[in-house]
């Protein structure tokens, strides 16, 4: 049975003539409908003549569509052309299956998933034999803990032996963590709160405000009356009972989860709360300075070696009441990695997403995308790029922010995206097509992308895009998208190998620092019995190669970051 080659019909000079298609053929059109793809993603610009926005949008999408399923059909041949081995393996009748066929099935299907397709050394071979031998026994115990809420599994999990490994292991990147939860908030509290001129307002809706100042502070609608810190705390009698106290303002951490958080509004509600109760104590000139260096301490004391950081840019203030702009700020970031790199030589850097809240107005949006593109002209090694930001459910859509997003394309700036979308279970709302409309602006990634496999369009485009979707599981169940992780549908992309990377998006809210703690509930909870040691290697350096890095510093990063797994396998294994 030929299984290389295809017949395809075709009318020459009004005759039907069988012409014999191989693969090579249909990879060469698959290039060429790509290649034609992204000259058009390219070389549009939507259309800024008053009411024609939506007009040409819609061209945009069918264009993308006719484009796509053109793709899924050349693709399908190639699988067809693939799959015909197996295919002929699987013919037959009810007759018992031959084991050899079953083998090469089980293969096959392993070689799709993420860090299918890697070769494994013999150490390494060594230490993931071990890696699943220890996944089989935390499989088999009593409680299945990527199963149980973190907040009650973290001391669980912190004794796991997949736990410690994990936290040895080079993991190269973050790409998905917010500025205002990037270091623990016990340092906030008993370092920052027992600096000099720290006052305190405790609010109406049971939260606080910090600020620095050189006097007594006015009041304001949401703070009448200002403490300072440092005479409250001595008024307790008990330091210890009354930091705890302003911890808890700062973190979602409970031991009773389920019954302090019984939904997703409750719990979004203290989470916004907690950024907010932060502000003022991160955005004080002096403390941001070494926030940023403390923030870069816990990544790389976590083994990771860059770090892309969402940040608003909220105005710094002096002790005296001065304000320093957004330029300030970032030549701040700047100075404070380039210590940072020149005292940890293996660290590679650090960049920024400027981020807006997706509750502002149109208008505000566009504003924030003019100001984000100056910025990205005047630190073009500093701006990553931009993203909204907020909870998507309640927010508006991208879609409804189309006109803001538009404005580089206008003007033929750059200004790469990083969208927040698909983190949401609202499916079918218009906040689920975040998903789509995040790719028809051409996002470099895809935020959390939580119900991506629910799209087929977009999950195809993705990853014929090579966009890869930054997965923040603890995020997702601590926020309650999710609560036994095997069910997560990132289990799907991981299955399929799609574009994926590790990440922790909120790690002093959660309790978390670092990645090790995500890197265990995507390989034992998402990943299952399937994920191996080549899957952590896939994760990892996708980390650096989806990095907003140009291209010499990534392939600096990756010959760093291969030194640095090969010392962690001969030490391991």
């Amino acid at each position: 049975m030929p299984h290389s080659l295809v017949y395809h019909m075709v009318r020459q000079k009004k005759k039907k003539k069988l012409q014999l298609f191989d693969s090579q053929h249909f990879a060469d059109m698959l290039s060429l409908l790509r290649e034609n793809k992204l000259h058009f993603q390219r070389g549009q610009s939507w259309d800024a003549s008053p009411g024609s926005a939506l007009r040409f949008s819609q061209e945009h999408v069918l264009a993308l569509r006719f484009t796509a399923r053109a793709e899924n059909m050349v693709s399908l041949c190639l699988a067809l052309l693939s799959s015909l081995p197996l295919l002929w393996f699987l013919r037959g009748g009810h007759a018992m299956p031959d084991p050899a066929r079953r083998d090469l099935l089980m293969r096959e299907e392993m070689s799709r998933q993420t860090g299918g397709l890697l070769a494994l050394t013999a150490a390494e071979q060594k230490l993931d034999a071990r890696l699943r031998q220890l996944k089989e026994q935390e499989m088999s115990a009593a409680r299945f803990l990527p199963a149980v809420h973190f907040f009650r599994a973290k001391p669980l999990i912190e004794k796991s032996s997949i736990f410690k490994l994990l936290q040895k292991m080079p993991k190269g990147a973050a790409l998905h963590i917010h500025s205002s939860s990037l270091v623990d908030v016990e340092w906030l509290v008993k370092n920052v709160t027992y600096r000099p001129h720290c006052y305190v307002c405790f609010t109406w809706d049971n939260s606080v405000r910090f600020l620095f100042s050189d006097r007594q502070p006015f009041p304001r609608w949401d703070c009448f009356y200002w403490q300072l810190l440092e005479t409250l705390r001595a008024k307790t009698g008990d330091c210890t009972e009354f930091d705890n106290g302003l911890i808890q303002h700062l973190t979602l951490f409970t031991e009773d989860p389920e019954g302090e958080y019984p939904n997703q509004d409750v719990v979004w509600e203290k989470f916004e709360k907690a950024f907010v109760a932060a502000a003022g104590l991160v955005t004080h000139a002096p403390v941001l300075r070494d926030y940023y260096y403390q923030g870069l301490e816990e990544l790389h004391k976590d083994n990771i070696m860059y770090l892309e950081v969402r940040s608003g840019l909220s105005k710094t203030y002096e002790l005296d009441g001065t304000v320093h702009d957004k330029s300030w700020t970032l030549s701040l970031f700047q100075e404070v990695t380039e210590k940072f790199r020149k005292d940890h030589p293996d660290f590679l850097g650090a960049q920024i997403i400027i981020s807006v809240h997706r509750a502002l107005s149109v208008s505000e949006v566009r504003a924030a995308v003019k100001e984000a593109i100056q910025l990205k002209r005047d630190f073009p090694d500093v701006v990553a790029g931009f993203d909204l930001v907020g909870r998507e459910n309640v927010g508006r859509s991208l879609w409804d922010f189309r006109e803001a997003l538009s404005l580089p394309a206008e003007l033929g700036a750059s200004l790469p995206y990083f969208f927040h979308a698909g983190e949401t279970d609202d499916e079918g709302t218009d906040v689920d097509q975040n998903i789509l409309d995040a790719l028809l602006f051409n996002t470099s990634r895809i935020g959390h992308g939580y119900a991506l496999p629910h799209h087929p369009l977009a999950k195809e485009l993705s990853r014929n895009r090579n966009i890869a979707v930054e997965l923040c599981p603890i995020s997702n169940q601590v926020l309650m998208l999710i609560s036994d992780l095997r069910n997560h549908p990132a289990a799907v992309l991981m299955s399929e190998g799609h574009p994926m990377v590790v990440s922790s998006d909120d790690p002093s809210l959660f309790g978390t620092s670092g990645l090790s703690y995500d890197f265990y509930e995507a390989f034992v909870g998402i990943g299952g019995l399937k994920a191996n040691l080549g899957t952590l290697k896939e994760l990892a350096v996708n980390s650096i190669r989806y990095s907003s890095l140009p291209a010499h510093l990534q392939n600096a990063g990756l010959h760093m970051w291969q030194n640095k797994w090969d010392t962690f396998i001969s030490d391991n294994s």
